[in-house]
């Protein structure tokens, strides 16, 4: 049978039922899913021992021929047993392999291998329980040999990811079976030779042979680096295709005067930064080219990314269209949650209330437009007991998509539901999406790819990311930064509070409600653990700790509750309930993580803080980032654990969320950076991320590809593999 990289595994093993289900659930269907799934980690291999001298419990290494191979079942549980002897000069030892039957059939008697295993003990009698076995040429001399080449010494042993039924062994064993055939030389590496020469990086043959079974420590490391490069460099490529389209489609043309902008900024009840208006000015830049942007604003919690946003919405609805009927230009805005597109429909009543522009807010649960017809709206208080109030109101969402689609409606704020095919636009000319790692790159093109001019793109996220991931998953987008906090916000003081030190941190506490200011408490639990069930995280719920600092702590305060299990209508309640200072104390999810603004939370209690990632401490953390009070983020941790201990103080001592993500890289590595798994990205490119040399050769080589030859035609085969391939999908 000729085996290729698509083979379905079972064409190639016979495979039991249970071993078949492990495997789907391992995600190995074919050759190529078992090459690609790399070892974990290498463990030293045994010494190469003569037969006579092994001793039970230990691991050993030992050449000779194999005879009296057969294959059994245990007479209760029906499991499949292989057998076999193996001699040297000194002696013989039994082998046996449990549920790994196909060994039996793959070895002739009196074939030279190489045996490497445990050595155990039974009735007396010493025997190799599971071990490794390879064929050799020849019988080495004070040596262990090599898997492939019968030459230079074998001492690493790899150990794989495993599931029940499929075991490190019977992987191992697989591979080499796989090897073992033709396969790797009718190989076709899809990377093009002058990158890899480029780079001084390994063929894929090569690779494959040194992850699976490396010579020295080297090989290994070498094999990895070839493998991580080849995941950027395919994620590069399908993201500069992405930039590649983009530049080269027509987009509106939005270009104001300076004063008109700077007559809008004027209008904010604070000075813009430095930051702030140099991405201002870059994105204005970009209306010019007449090509869609496509930018990323990253920003610190806090840094203003929503006055950007303002501002470059107030620079496109205030355009006229080009060429076009009737109607302004358009501005869709796309939050993760109802909550937050909540609040974000409000602070754009503020920015445009003088203006008369009107604003519409479409989520699952409803709909509401800004300025309100009726005397039935209802009202937002803009400026404080005293100030003026500007009233909205609820209307269906028909009513709200027939203004949108006629152009009535300049601005439509919303959550997914601004996906939906009954949203149409009149002239979508910039989408603003929030949070942008919430949403998947194909939802992004799905809201952009409607319209028949492209509308320009703004993504924004608070989300702290390393530059080299920034660069990587967002490769097709151009990166501004806001790195600085406005005028009069404070450092906040984050202190890890140990158990003694609760009381302590309560009466703190009691003092800062008692100025007028209101706290958070974040709890990991919605509801209490079920004792009866087994592996049950034992950690706090909103449900009893409202109940507790209600009557046990701080019974003179009102204490509220908010859950991702409520309604709409209820979380809105409660959020504006807190935010008219009816409620001092908001006990919550992570439900709060992502843009709550309450400028007079000053205090965020976090429980079972070692059960957050940094990133969503860090987002936490800016719940009370949002005035000019003293913040204060006190971290309760139940852990004891050195590492979970060291991983919070570089929490509290980190001074912005880029700090924090880079030292979250280099402490942590793959796999639990800021969500990572979210990013479709595998642990072993994300390794890779450490390396800033590596992510920009990559980009700098898709980059030059595509420039050059943009359909591949010259590179057929990467061509076909990254249609295949990609793999960055952040759904």
């Amino acid at each position: 049978m000729k085996i290729q990289t698509d083979t379905p595994l079972e064409q190639i093993f016979r495979l039991s039922p249970f071993q078949k289900k492990a495997l789907a659930k391992m995600r190995l269907k074919t050759t190529e899913d078992l090459l690609r799934h790399f070892p974990t980690r290498y463990g030293e291999a045994g010494d190469v021992k003569a037969i006579e001298f092994l001793n039970v419990g230990e691991n050993a290494v030992v050449f000779g021929r194999i005879s009296k191979l057969k294959t059994a079942k245990t007479f209760k549980s029906r499991v499949a047993i292989s057998t076999a002897e193996i001699e040297d000069t000194t002696g013989k030892v039994k082998i046996i392999w449990f549920s790994q039957p196909y060994i039996a059939k793959m070895y002739f008697e009196g074939s030279l291998v190489r045996i490497e295993g445990k050595i155990s003990e039974r009735k007396g009698e010493l025997y190799f329980s599971n071990p490794k076995i390879e064929k050799v040429s020849e019988i080495p001399e004070g040596t262990s040999g090599s898997l492939f080449t019968g030459e230079d010494n074998h001492n690493l042993s790899p150990v794989y990811s495993e599931s029940r039924s499929i075991s490190t062994n019977w992987i191992y064993h697989a591979i080499q079976k796989i090897f073992s055939s033709e396969f790797l030389d009718n190989l076709i590496d899809p990377i093009p030779l002058e990158i890899l020469k480029k780079y001084n990086l390994p063929s894929l043959k090569t690779s494959l042979i040194w992850i699976h079974a490396p010579r020295k420590k080297e090989d290994a490391e070498i094999a990895r680096k070839r493998f991580a490069f080849e995941e950027i460099f395919f994620i590069q490529l399908d993201r500069q295709k992405e930039k590649y389209i983009a530049q080269k489609e027509k987009s509106f043309l939005i270009s104001k005067k300076d004063k008109e902008i700077k007559d809008f900024i004027d209008t904010f009840p604070f000075p813009l930064t430095s930051a702030q208006n140099k991405s201002i000015e870059v994105i204005l830049s970009d209306f010019k080219t007449g090509h869609p942007m496509s930018r990323l604003l990253e920003g610190d919690v806090g840094s203003g990314k929503t006055a950007v946003a303002a501002t470059a919405s107030f620079a496109t609805v205030t355009t006229a269209p080009l060429n076009r009927e009737y109607g302004n230009l358009q501005v869709a805005y796309m939050a993760p949650t109802e909550i937050l597109a909540e609040q974000h429909f409000e602070s754009f009543i503020e920015y445009f209330a003088k203006y008369k522009l009107s604003v519409g807010l479409i989520t699952g649960s409803g709909a509401k437009k800004f300025p309100s017809k009726t005397s039935q709206g209802r009202t937002l208080n803009c400026s404080g007991p005293k100030g003026p109030t500007l009233a909205w109101t609820k209307i269906s969402k028909p009513q709200l998509l027939k203004w949108v689609a006629n152009g009535e409606i300049p601005i439509l704020i919303g959550t997914h539901a601004l996906i939906q095919k009954t949203v149409q636009f009149k002239n979508l000319a910039l989408i603003i999406i929030d949070e942008q790692h919430r949403f998947g790159v194909k939802q992004r093109m799905q809201l952009r790819r409607k319209h028949d001019i492209a509308p320009h793109l703004l993504s924004m996220t608070a989300t702290p990311i390393p530059r080299t991931l920034a660069l990587t998953i967002f490769g097709d987008l151009d990166l501004s930064l806001l790195d600085e906090l406005p005028a009069g916000r404070q450092i906040p003081e984050t202190k890890i509070v140990l158990p003694h030190q609760r009381e302590e941190i309560y009466e703190r506490v009691r003092e800062e409600l008692k100025t007028g200011r209101q706290v958070f408490v974040v709890c990991p639990r919605v509801n209490d653990p079920d004792p009866d069930k087994e592996n049950t995280i034992n950690a706090k719920s909103v449900k009893s700790e409202t109940e507790r600092l209600q009557k046990k702590v701080f019974p003179e305060f009102k204490v509220g509750a908010i859950t991702g299990k409520l309604k709409p209508m209820e979380k809105e309640n409660v959020m504006r309930d807190f935010k008219d200072k009816k409620i001092d104390i908001l006990v919550a999810t992570s439900v709060v993580e992502v843009g709550v603004n309450i400028p007079n939370a000053t205090v965020i209690i976090i429980e079972n803080a070692e059960r957050f990632g940094l990133a969503q401490l860090h987002q936490l953390r800016g719940r009370v980032l949002r005035s000019s009070y003293k913040p204060y983020c006190f971290v309760f941790a139940d852990s004891k654990s050195q590492k979970t201990i060291s991983r919070l103080k570089s929490f509290t001592t980190a001074h912005n969320g880029f700090e924090l993500a880079e030292a979250d890289l280099q402490q942590r590595g793959s796999g639990d950076l800021a969500g990572a798994k979210q990013w479709g990205v595998s642990d072993l490119a994300m390794e890779a991320l450490r390396n800033i040399k590596m992510v920009e050769a990559a980009r700098l080589e898709a980059h030059t590809l595509i420039e050059k030859d943009f359909e591949l035609k010259n590179y057929p085969l990467l061509a076909k593999h990254l249609a295949e391939k990609t793999t960055v999908h952040m759904e």
